[in-house]
């Protein structure tokens, strides 16, 4: 079974068509919409429902699957990729440490000790587990981080 994709191009974009479909296909990993295993269009399938070059689409699965959204099984297809999990990981940690470097130095700008800085990011934390995590609000956050890069 094929999976249905609205992905929207936009010809005049100074942002190249294939990464214009590797960002919109990220988007969908990374929201939920497009699952684990979920199969993905062939090259000249999806070409065809975007009316663009074989080879556009053939470059934008071929980043996708170097950054570890998409695998692409000979004979198979291509797939969302189990390792999208082991990306937002990644990324989220990557966001993480920035934040924390901010709050360390705003702590600093505060004069406040470590004790203080430790025991506030701590009372955080434990706040954060009081609460059901919310799946969708971190991969909306990790999305809106990769957008920004």
């Amino acid at each position: 079974m094929r999976t249905e994709l609205y992905i929207q191009i936009d010809p005049l974009s100074e942002v190249a068509l294939y990464e214009q479909i590797a960002e919109q296909l990220k988007q969908l990993i990374l929201t939920g919409t497009l699952a684990e295993h979920t199969p993905l269009p062939s090259v000249r399938g999806l070409a065809q429902m975007l009316g663009i070059s074989v080879i556009t689409t053939r470059r934008a699965y071929t980043e996708l699957e170097a950054q570890g959204y998409v695998l692409t099984v000979p004979a198979k297809g291509t797939f969302v990729s189990y390792r999208y999990r082991e990306r937002l990981k990644e990324l989220g940690i990557l966001r993480l440490n920035e934040m924390l470097s901010d709050a360390a130095y705003l702590a600093q700008a505060l004069e406040l000790d470590k004790e203080s800085f430790l025991a506030q990011a701590a009372a955080h934390f434990d706040h954060a587990q009081e609460f059901e995590y919310n799946q969708l609000k971190a991969r909306q956050a990790i999305s809106q981080f990769i957008r920004n890069r």
